[in-house]
């Protein structure tokens, strides 16, 4: 990769990080759900306006947008608001890897190997070390939540793959349309109408502030730069570069919340990174280590 472009994926994977951080920062005044379809809804508009429909069956769009949308940000705002850090937020949804490995192997007929299936036991063996942090970070309902939200990640990284839009902007912001109902109808359900009369009372400019980022620099300007590095660079180039986002998120927290890095917090982080690394990249590293020997040895 070109310098520029190394230091566009570092970017993108620190604003991934720290919208875990800017979440919760607008989550003190904003109902989950009536946040991320605030946040939708702004994905959407202006932009679909502008942007021609990109040319996918239109059940690929819905389907993205409510998993998308609801399945995954949705429950992820929900999962932090119930007591989950920003960190650790941050490095739960990494789950949504082995997720999608697991249903692509599922849906796609692709062949798992055993060292896939290695790095899944190590990232869930660091998944339960999150048990033993006592700092109050950490919750079981968050962690359950925030690992719904990963399992729908996945799903909707399948639907992205199916779907194959050449326009990948184009399906963001038109998939974005089927968001923001379902997310205000739910807080409705859930909460009445408390939510709504709350956020005249209490949305100041932080909580402005903090949409305007998820929106702009998360969503539109993140992923689709993102899938634009994947389209010009192989996959296995681009993809490890996305491990720096916890790292990134539990910063983040750290900086804005004073979150603690505890043995067992720290654990936790090094198990689940090793588990992507083993699972994901492991056997081109083996692949690799086997050829440099067998390069020795003939020479």
């Amino acid at each position: 990769m070109k310098g520029r472009h190394i230091a566009l994926a570092v970017l993108i994977t620190a604003i991934w990080g720290v919208n875990f951080s800017v979440i919760k920062i607008g989550l003190t005044s904003v109902d989950p759900f009536i946040l991320a379809g605030i946040r939708f809804t702004l994905c959407a508009f202006p932009a679909v306006l502008f942007i021609r429909r990109p040319d996918v069956p239109w059940r690929h769009l819905a389907g993205y947008g409510l998993v998308f949308g609801v399945g995954l940000w949705g429950v992820v705002n929900l999962g932090v608001r119930v007591g989950l850090s920003a960190g650790i937020a941050s490095l739960v949804l990494q789950a949504s890897a082995f997720f999608t490995v697991f249903l692509g192997a599922f849906v796609f007929r692709e062949k798992l190997t055993g060292l896939q299936f290695a790095g899944a036991a190590v990232a869930l063996t660091g998944l339960a070390c999150t048990a033993f942090i006592t700092d109050g970070s950490v919750t079981l309902a968050g962690i359950g939540l925030v690992l719904c939200g990963a399992a729908a990640w996945s799903v909707a990284n399948v639907i992205m793959k199916k779907a194959a839009p050449k326009d990948v902007l184009g399906f963001l912001v038109w998939s974005c349309l089927f968001s923001p109902v379902p997310l205000f109808a739910l807080d409705l359900l859930a909460n009445g109408t408390d939510g709504y009369t709350r956020l005249a009372e209490q949305a100041d400019l932080t909580a402005v502030a903090s949409v305007l980022f998820q929106v702009y620099p998360n969503t539109l300007f993140a992923y689709w730069m993102w899938n634009w590095l994947l389209r010009e660079y192989p996959v296995s180039t681009v993809a490890p570069l996305s491990l720096l986002v916890p790292v990134f998120g539990i910063v983040g927290s750290t900086v804005l919340f004073d979150e603690e890095l505890p043995a067992a917090k720290a654990l936790s982080l090094l198990l689940i990174v090793l588990g992507l690394l083993v699972g994901l990249f492991g056997g081109r590293i083996a692949a690799a280590v086997a050829a440099r020997r067998r390069a020795e040895v003939r020479a």
